[in-house]
């Protein structure tokens, strides 16, 4: 039986959780056990129910109860369901929902590095993303074009973040990811090693080979490597992999944005053999 709960007190601490706590408030790193994340649209919170994420509360337009949310809230059971017209949940988290509907679910514990690698063929390695927006790109263009697995080095903006949920239409729960614990790169680098990987960085430099050279695709294990914005792949990490790659321009375009550059690049490199 659905737990259905107008909203009459914009101050009910149970709605913090919508309207007052940041992101890094979520994340709750002095009690990880009670770590939160928030997904928004009906199909980003069914992809992270199928992940197997636990709901703790949803906040949906009045109008979604027996509209576009009702199976989600089947699915949810008795948890509580915070609800109004769209201008009250406006006023309360101060952002027009998209699709109206948000769901506030407990946060899983990352996998080893060495679990997600473990049967995988091609993976990406992401260093030091700090944009959610490219962040979440990156995962939607991964888990289209056939890559198997997500490294994140500790600098890494938060995949779990509202934005970078969304912008990846929910993917970050349908492709295996996790953060690389240790010295970057040197630990991340002989694991990647250590699990059998050949790494290719994708660098602007003229010591590059380009991206469709055929040593790639027959490589059997392949890490691509990809870096922040603006400054790209750190010239230690370009230094440790076994290739530099470029991806061509013309028409005077020095660089992609990183997140363009991972779509371009996965595709090119899961082609079979």
């Amino acid at each position: 039986m659905p737990n259905i709960i107008e909203i009459t007190d914009f101050n009910a601490p149970e709605l913090d959780v919508y309207a007052r706590l940041t992101e890094n408030q979520l994340v709750n790193r002095a009690d990880p056990a009670n770590a939160l994340f928030i997904a928004e649209s009906p199909n980003v919170i069914h992809r992270a129910l199928d992940a197997g994420c636990i709901p703790v509360s949803l906040l949906l337009e009045r109008k979604h109860i027996e509209g576009q949310a009702r199976s989600i809230i089947e699915r949810c059971g008795e948890l509580p369901v915070y609800t109004g017209p769209l201008s009250v949940l406006t006023e309360l988290t101060g952002f027009p929902l998209t699709r109206g509907v948000l769901c506030a679910m407990r946060r899983p514990v990352p996998p080893p590095a060495e679990e997600i690698c473990k049967n995988a063929r091609r993976i990406a390695v992401l260093e030091n993303v700090m944009n959610p927006t490219n962040l979440g790109a990156i995962f939607r263009s991964a888990a289209a074009l056939n890559m198997d697995a997500i490294l994140l080095t500790p600098a890494c903006t938060d995949a779990l973040y509202r934005r970078c949920v969304r912008v990846s239409m929910g993917t970050v729960f349908q492709i295996p990811w996790t953060y690389l614990e240790g010295s970057w790169p040197e630990a991340g680098m002989a694991l990647l090693r250590r699990l059998g990987f050949r790494t290719a960085a994708l660098a602007l430099r003229d010591d590059t080979i380009p991206i469709d050279d055929p040593r790639l695709l027959q490589e059997p294990l392949l890490a691509v490597l990809l870096g922040t914005e603006g400054d790209g792949l750190a010239d230690s990490t370009i230094a440790s992999c076994d290739y530099s790659v470029k991806i061509p321009m013309s028409h005077g375009v020095d660089s992609l944005n990183v997140a363009a550059a991972s779509a371009v690049a996965f595709y090119q490199l899961c082609k079979p053999v």
